[in-house]
């Protein structure tokens, strides 16, 4: 993928697809290291499954017979240098703490290190197409902390107003926006 933030996206979705209420999507930047981990208390993956995930030749979708996300953020980290791990606990072996975690690192200063992309836009989908979910968006970086939790947006606008109307959206963009002022980036 062209850019971080679609990778985002990607991950996010398989986390919504194992039935995850509570997504977290942390961002974590230093001066030469970004780290990115999606955590999700979804279903999780058998250890079988898990062994297959970077594979590319390996997918549970029935629509295709390839699975290019997971194996497409390992190598682009990978070719910066940093790595990429997921682990998981399945329901039927944790049926209380059960869930998947996907953390890539990034060396930022290298040359084939994937620009971040439009996460404002990555997040504000994940939120429209999937109202009933929680997501906790976090970006650590030394201009500032970036957070946005969706559960503190429920406890504010009750149950009659939807996330995913168009005025809570647009004030979630800007929200977002705001917290990133000054970085033309984002």
């Amino acid at each position: 993928m062209k850019e971080l933030s679609l990778n985002i996206l990607d991950v996010a979705e398989n986390s919504v697809k194992a039935g995850a209420s509570l997504i977290g999507i942390e961002l974590d930047e230093t001066e030469e290291l970004l780290t990115l981990r999606i955590t999700d208390n979804g279903c999780g993956m058998t250890p079988e499954i898990l062994a297959s995930v970077t594979d590319p030749f390996y997918t549970t979708r029935t629509t295709r017979k390839v699975g290019l996300g997971l194996p497409l953020l390992k190598l682009a980290a990978e070719q910066t240098g940093g790595s990429m791990t997921v682990a998981s606990r399945h329901e039927s072996t944790n049926p209380e703490d059960h869930g998947t975690e996907v953390t890539a690192t990034f060396y930022k200063n290298h040359i084939d290190c994937t620009p971040m992309g439009d996460v404002i836009s990555s997040i504000v989908t994940l939120i429209q197409g999937n109202p009933t979910r929680d997501f906790v968006f976090t970006h650590k970086r030394s201009e500032g902390n970036v957070v946005l939790d969706t559960r503190q947006l429920r406890d504010v606008l009750g149950e009659d107003v939807p996330l995913n109307s168009f005025e809570v959206l647009q004030w979630i963009t800007e929200f977002l926006r705001e917290q990133y002022a000054g970085d033309e980036n984002r």
